[in-house]
């Protein structure tokens, strides 16, 4: 059993009070390097695939996890939207060890509950409409069963055998292109992680299948169709998008969520979420010859499980603007987007450079026109994305400020782009924003967690760790020439979207 293990490595494992971690910002590694390209990360790969990076510093003994997994809403297939997030959930609910006290009599109900919810599929999805008296009944079974197995669940054991020893910020997400599951452990439980994360891969049992599928529904009713801002933006990529998965949202849509069975949920993560598409950060205080020696030991008998599936989909040239008017009982919101390459694209830091360039800082252009003289806006922000494999948009999005329309702060927008072209930046201008990169580039490598994460994602986003220092790098680089030059190659009229969000009114 799991659990006879877990006590064995870890002493009083049930037992051990919950330890005090202190702040993870640590000191700059044995170097004191500020160039993150320099930080001795220890790279350790398993024979299934498992990337792990392990970098050792020194500081309070507490020890960063990050589990980066490159499977998101874009990997999903028609009918199908939602899945991945689906799986990050139910992989909080135990293994066939942790989280029950009879896994087998759980399986027999499941088996019951799976069968009538194949059957609410299928009276759902009824011409020329379903029997509501059936769907009724079924539910009411679904959730009975659901009910009856609930006997033989122990709510939460496995975050509250990391919180026992010691856990902080235990949670995960899942975005367009990646599932990351992370936690803070005291250096001395770090062999607990890898024992319980290796029997999260191998035995995840997903209990509470439906009671979590509410859950998620509630999730997606509160951050999306009751939020103008969730409201607004899953519209506008929508438009933008619509073609490429990047038009539909990680969350997915209810009635595929609705649809989803659990025996699909369960293929999907044996085959995705294997180690051979998985990349470990592990930051702090901790032997990283140990680390090496429970990986090899608790993931290295674990199948690779298959490739993460290709997205071929490729969004069309857009011919025109595409604009849309989305009403709200809300302020109103204004968002431009123009197509631009992928953050992978050589081009990408300087498409970054030319957004801190419109809104990073009091005197940023756009700031300046829209907020701080202009008085048109609230608030302006600049966004390249929505993700990093794919191309993408360049957005600008802003707060109009009452009595201002939006279509007035678009007009400025406009005005202010054709103003960079004519008059490019300065020296003058450029030199805060490098220096301010300068100094987001020592902030970055304060935080454990941070760094972890960092390291992970530019891991599996480029194939090298090191990347995502060195683009910051490359964004210094970029001059007056270049950011005019972008504009006048992407951000036109035909390569644009316009949202703008109205207040809906009264009846």
């Amino acid at each position: 059993m799991l659990l006879s293990t877990l006590r064995g490595l870890v002493p009083g494992l049930l037992l051990a009070p919950s330890l005090l971690l202190a702040q993870d910002t640590v000191s700059l590694g044995h170097s004191g390097t500020t160039d993150g390209r320099e930080l001795p990360v220890v790279e350790h790969v398993l024979a299934n695939g498992m990337r792990f990076l392990l970098l050792h510093r020194e500081g309070a003994p507490i020890v960063s996890f990050v589990v980066y997994v490159p499977v998101g809403s874009v990997n999903e297939s028609h009918g199908e939207t939602g899945i991945s997030h689906f799986v990050e959930h139910l992989l909080f609910k135990g293994t066939t060890t942790i989280g029950t006290r009879d896994v087998e009599a759980e399986r027999v109900l499941f088996r019951r509950m799976d069968a009538a919810h194949d059957s609410l599929v299928r009276e759902r999805g009824r011409l020329p409409e379903p029997d509501p008296l059936e769907v009724e009944r079924l539910g009411i079974r679904i959730a009975s069963l659901e009910d009856s197995a609930r006997v033989f669940v122990v709510p939460n054991e496995y975050s509250q055998i990391l919180s026992r020893n010691g856990a902080r910020g235990l949670n995960a997400t899942t975005s367009l292109e990646a599932t990351q599951y992370f936690v803070d452990l005291p250096a001395n439980r770090a062999e607990l992680w890898f024992a319980l994360e290796a029997d999260r891969i191998r035995n995840p049992v997903f209990r509470e299948f439906f009671t979590e599928r509410a859950v998620i529904l509630e999730e997606r009713r509160a951050r999306v169709d009751s939020s103008p801002e969730g409201f607004f933006s899953e519209a506008y990529l929508a438009a933008a998008f619509q073609v490429h998965p990047y038009g539909v949202p990680p969350s997915g849509y209810p009635n595929d969520i609705q649809a989803l069975t659990r025996s699909r949920v369960e293929e999907y993560l044996r085959r995705y979420y294997g180690p051979r598409n998985m990349t470990v950060a592990i930051v702090g205080n901790f032997d990283p010859d140990s680390a090496r020696v429970w990986a090899d030991r608790y993931f290295g008998p674990i199948p690779p499980g298959d490739p993460v599936p290709l997205v071929l989909a490729r969004e069309p040239e857009q011919g025109g603007e595409r604009r849309i008017e989305v009403l709200f009982d809300a302020d109103p919101q204004l968002r431009i987007g123009w197509t631009i390459p992928s953050a992978i694209d050589p081009e990408g830091p300087a498409l970054n450079m030319l957004a801190n360039l419109l809104v990073a800082g009091r005197d940023s252009r756009l700031y300046r026109r829209l907020v701080r003289e202009g008085r048109l806006a609230s608030a302006v922000t600049v966004e390249t994305g929505p993700g990093s494999l794919y191309p993408g948009i360049f957005t600008i999005q802003a707060i109009p400020l009452a009595p201002h329309t939006p279509e007035e702060v678009e007009a400025a927008i406009y005005e202010e782009l054709e103003r960079l072209i004519r008059a490019p930046p300065t020296e003058d201008e450029l030199a805060p924003v490098r220096t301010r990169l300068e100094a987001s580039g020592v902030r970055r490598l304060t935080s454990n967690q941070g760094l972890a994460f960092q390291l992970a994602s530019s891991q599996s986003i480029w194939g090298d760790w090191r990347e995502t220092f060195s683009l910051q790098d490359r964004m210094r680089r970029v001059d007056a020439e270049d950011i005019v030059e972008l504009v006048e190659r992407y951000l036109t009229p035909e390569r644009r979207t316009v949202a703008i969000l109205h207040r809906r009114e009264a009846p």
